[in-house]
């Protein structure tokens, strides 16, 4: 037998905790089968759907947004595991909505235009995705009216807004800005993030907060829901 054959983990054979942690090392090598392979074992276990997608992907991708954030992961590596996650995923989508998964909001979120990067959009959709909320995600490229009309035709709660050059960032306080002359800016949650923001910009623009990852995304946006829930209940 040689070493390769014996280094040849059977995911099977794993049990619960160490299957999880083998999810999380796939899922940040983006391997596809075995995610799939791994969050078919688990239901077969008995686990609920909602359960898989949180401690298994959800937790493993925000390993894989930490480090693209901080440098020790690049963009091939990170579509590589956002590849995995969405193969996970697909098996999941149906169950979790026969199982009625908690629901957390509906958020539009794209890059705005002049910008055609979307390697982060892409990961905070697909976190936010995997907490719960419901995502249309326009793309790359966005003018202020595909925000606007995108927010009143999915009746969302959330807008997200990203870019990546400096020369856009900009047109953030332009969407911004417009929602103010229309009289809706309130009636949303705005959060934005790319590498070249901070909060400091956030504020001066306007928006509900900055968000420099994935991670701190889905936070922020459970966090100002949960508020938004408070006050309707208090009203």
């Amino acid at each position: 037998m040689s070493d390769e054959q014996e280094d040849d983990i059977i995911l099977a054979e794993l049990d619960d905790d160490e299957l999880v942690l083998q999810m999380h090392d796939d899922l940040y090598d983006g391997l596809k089968e075995e995610i799939e392979e791994g969050v078919n074992i688990l239901l077969e276990r008995g686990w609920t759907p909602y359960k898989i997608l949180t401690e298994a992907l959800v937790a493993g991708m925000k390993v894989v947004g930490d480090d693209f954030r901080d440098g020790i992961l690049f963009v091939p590596e990170v579509l590589l595991a956002a590849n995995a996650m969405k193969a996970g995923m697909f098996i999941l989508k149906p169950l979790l909505v026969e199982t009625g998964a908690p629901k957390m909001g509906k958020m539009v979120i794209g890059t705005v235009k002049g910008d055609i990067h979307d390697i982060g959009k892409n990961l905070v959709a697909m976190m936010m995705e995997g907490a719960g909320f419901e995502i249309r995600d326009l793309g790359i490229n966005n003018p202020v009216e595909d925000y606007i009309a995108a927010l009143e035709e999915e009746k969302a709660d959330i807008l997200g807004m990203s870019a990546l050059l400096t020369t856009t960032m900009p047109y953030m306080k332009v969407v911004i800005d417009t929602m103010k002359e229309k009289g809706i800016r309130d009636d949303y949650i705005i959060l934005v993030g790319g590498a070249p923001l901070n909060e400091e910009f956030g504020r001066a623009i306007g928006a509900d907060a900055y968000c420099r990852d994935a991670a701190v995304a889905v936070e922020t946006a459970k966090s100002f829901m949960s508020r938004k829930h408070n006050r309707a209940a208090e009203a």
